[in-house]
């Protein structure tokens, strides 16, 4: 059906108490991209700010864990766990998604010869750590087009 997929992880976990009030078991249908990816759609990830937080790690631990970071709602196991994805869609989501919806997929969302060097640096292996550690990773580093924006190595 040629459709992009724009998503805001954050939004799954922003909404747990109405989307469960409102709409009961239907709820995990919504705030879905593990459907959206196991059917082959791309997909585009986003913050919505000024509406939820702009910070990126945030909307990565939603993606994965489908739990708040400020407070681990709804519990453990994260709110319908079969719809988390792994880091990698999540990067992805936020990398190649975006790229690929604006047409620039050519340029942009990879770390390639050739595409553009947009890029953050963390203050620690996002793959490396336990999940619950996620939500404290801070960007270091920022570079786009090549040029270093905040921090550096």
């Amino acid at each position: 059906m040629h459709v992009i997929a724009s998503i805001q992880p954050i939004h799954a976990v922003s909404d747990i108490e109405m989307a469960d009030a409102y709409w009961g078991e239907r709820a995990r249908l919504a705030y879905n991209a593990r459907v959206q990816i196991d059917l082959g759609a791309p997909v585009a990830f986003g913050s919505d700010s000024p509406v939820d937080t702009f910070d990126p790690v945030i909307g990565l631990y939603a993606a994965v864990a489908r739990r708040r970071a400020s407070d681990g709602a709804p519990g453990p196991d994260g709110w319908y766990p079969e719809n988390r994805l792994t880091l990698d869609e999540a990067l992805r989501g936020y990398t190649e998604g975006p790229a690929y919806a604006a047409g620039m997929e050519q340029r942009l969302g990879r770390l390639t010869a050739g595409y553009l060097a947009d890029l953050v640096v963390w203050d620690r292996d996002l793959f490396d750590i336990p999940l619950d550690e996620l939500p404290h990773a801070q960007v270091v580093g920022t570079m786009t087009g090549g040029v270093w924006r905040f921090g550096g190595v």
